[in-house]
């Protein structure tokens, strides 16, 4: 179940959901050992290179396509530091480099989107509080 609070914005009442923690490494390891026929610490191992692997993939200006889960890519943002010329632009101008993720998706025969992988068809919403 996913967990939501009630939030005032303006003169106006919203839903507003959060997390109650953060499942770690070595928990998505145990997880996928159980489903799979490779052990918690080979999967933990595997998993713990996985950062380093998409950054030096990205890092040679790749996106990084991971089935079932989505691609990822690397986004330079050069905010504010605009220059005169096509000439003087360089890669010196990037304040900040960010990683974009893109969930893998489905699409029907009409070419809309009819799901992504690591979004849950239904999720319950319970109010964070209630008696429910």
């Amino acid at each position: 179940m996913a967990f939501y609070k009630k939030m005032k914005r303006g003169e106006k009442w919203y839903p507003a959901s959060f997390t109650v923690g953060t499942l770690d490494t070595k928990e998505v390891a145990q997880r996928l050992s159980r489903m799979s026929t490779v052990s918690k610490a080979d999967t933990y191992a595997v998993l713990m290179g996985l950062g380093d692997v998409l950054g030096d993939m990205m890092k040679e200006g790749c996106s990084v396509k991971l089935d079932g889960l989505g691609t990822f890519y690397l986004v330079g943002k050069a905010n504010g530091q605009g220059v005169d010329t096509p000439e003087e632009v360089s890669a010196r101008q990037f304040t900040e480099v960010r990683v974009r993720f893109i969930p893998e998706y489905r699409r029907a025969q009409n070419r809309k989107v009819t799901g992504r992988t690591i979004v849950p068809d239904k999720v319950e919403w319970v109010e964070m509080g209630s008696e429910e």
